[in-house]
């Protein structure tokens, strides 16, 4: 299981934000290159990356520190916030991520992630699948679709998607435990997907838990930042 640290980005800064509200804001860093490189000295390969600056403006506004980081360091960054067009997916890779995130548009746009899959492939393309009591959250988090989160799943397996970040977005940034249950059941009913846990990750034994039931990454966020979790725990993961 891949250990991923998440950045969040606004006006530049290192910032974690509570269940995606704006309003409740922290900021930890004034230089998320920094961060970038500290993660990467202590074993880190992959980032998670997300301009929440571009996810209000609707198109990537943090790429030039995107750039930064992937010169000045080694990690395989996914990046997402704000990627609604091809041109801005390809401005993302030119500016040096690896694989980018597919978030509120993978629900209101299928068919254009569908063109991305088939035009970048899969393995570049990751869906965002935010989810609260097992329904997909749409509009910034505020409501719940329809749709549950295993439909959705298995709507992008069918289109040919491989990789997905799994966010309970009831549980983001409030260091309360991962959704161990809706994960162990989407693992059991998907065992082609490769699930990628997000929210609430707290402890070294939520991350032991995450690897037991066979998720392919965790993201881990605030608990880094708070030290609930430190990278040295999580060695044998690194």
């Amino acid at each position: 299981m891949e250990i991923i640290p998440a950045i969040d980005l606004i006006n530049g800064q290192c910032v974690r934000l509570t269940e995606g509200d704006f309003t409740q804001q922290t900021t930890y860093d004034s230089d998320p290159v920094a961060v970038a490189q500290r993660f990467e000295q202590q074993g880190v390969k992959r980032l998670h990356l997300v301009d929440l600056d571009g996810a209000r403006a609707k198109h990537p506004v943090n790429l030039p520190i995107l750039e930064r980081i992937a010169r000045a360091t080694q990690l395989i960054i996914d990046y997402g916030g704000g990627l609604q067009s091809e041109d801005a997916v390809r401005q993302a890779f030119a500016a040096g991520a690896t694989q980018v995130t597919a978030g509120s548009i993978a629900v209101r746009e299928p068919a254009v992630v569908g063109g991305w899959l088939q035009t970048f492939g899969a393995e570049k393309i990751i869906v965002g699948a935010d989810f609260r009591d097992n329904h997909i959250a749409i509009n910034a988090w505020a409501e719940q679709s329809e749709r549950t989160l295993q439909e959705f799943l298995q709507e992008y397996l069918t289109a040919g998607a491989t990789t997905f970040i799994c966010t309970d977005v009831s549980k983001d940034g409030k260091l309360q435990g991962p959704a161990l249950a809706t994960y162990r059941t989407l693992r059991e009913l998907l065992p082609a997907a490769r699930l990628i846990a997000s929210g609430g990750v707290t402890t070294s034994a939520d991350v032991a838990a995450l690897a037991e039931i066979g998720m392919h990454g965790a993201i881990i966020g605030k608990a880094i930042y708070e030290g609930t979790i430190t990278l040295a725990e999580l060695q044998s993961w690194l």
